[in-house]
């Protein structure tokens, strides 16, 4: 079983290592393609795509199965038309992305395409499962605390240390290239 996981990764964090390394379990999956979005649809980017796919490189280097590439499409549904997964492929993604799934491109056709790994954690609540998507959603828990990529950079710009927030060797990366600030 494949998983694609999408995002902007700006920067990549230890909540999504967290999704990946549970997602790999929870889903018995023998490949994950990180995709990092080149211009994603639902929020702006500080850094280029290259420079991302080179902090998440970092970031899942040690994940097994694990390959990341830049995703050159804005939207999933354009994605999934151009280069349609395999049969039963999941695409990932945050309980706080699932919220706003009814926003996205086509919804219903990413839905026909591909099912959706939606993880959740503690302490927040589940998101009630949209009308229409039983069978094409499954809810997994992880144990991440709240992380959020703008408060990383915001932590960044303050020349805050990213310690425990983001491996060791995208913190690393982050001030050598004297990054978000």
């Amino acid at each position: 079983m494949i998983g694609l996981f999408g995002g902007a990764f700006n920067p990549p964090h230890e909540g999504h290592l967290e999704l990946a390394r549970r997602a790999l379990e929870e889903f018995g999956l023998d490949r994950l393609d990180v995709l990092v979005g080149g211009d994603p649809a639902h929020k702006d980017v500080d850094c280029p795509v290259d420079v991302r796919v080179a902090l998440a490189k970092l970031a899942f280097a040690d994940l097994p199965g694990a390959s990341v590439q830049a995703d050159p499409y804005r939207y999933t549904i354009d994605r999934l038309r151009a280069e349609p997964p395999p049969e039963g492929a999941i695409f990932l993604m945050g309980a706080d992305q699932y919220r706003d799934f009814p926003t996205w491109k086509e919804p219903e056709a990413v839905l026909d395409r591909i099912q959706l790994g939606v993880a959740t954690r503690a302490g927040v609540e589940q998101p009630a499962l949209l009308p229409r998507h039983e069978g094409r959603v499954r809810f997994f828990a992880i144990d991440s605390p709240p992380i959020a990529s703008s408060e990383l950079r915001a932590r960044a710009r303050r020349g805050e240390a990213l310690d425990g927030l983001v491996p060791a060797q995208v913190a690393a990366e982050i001030a050598r290239r004297g990054l978000y600030r």
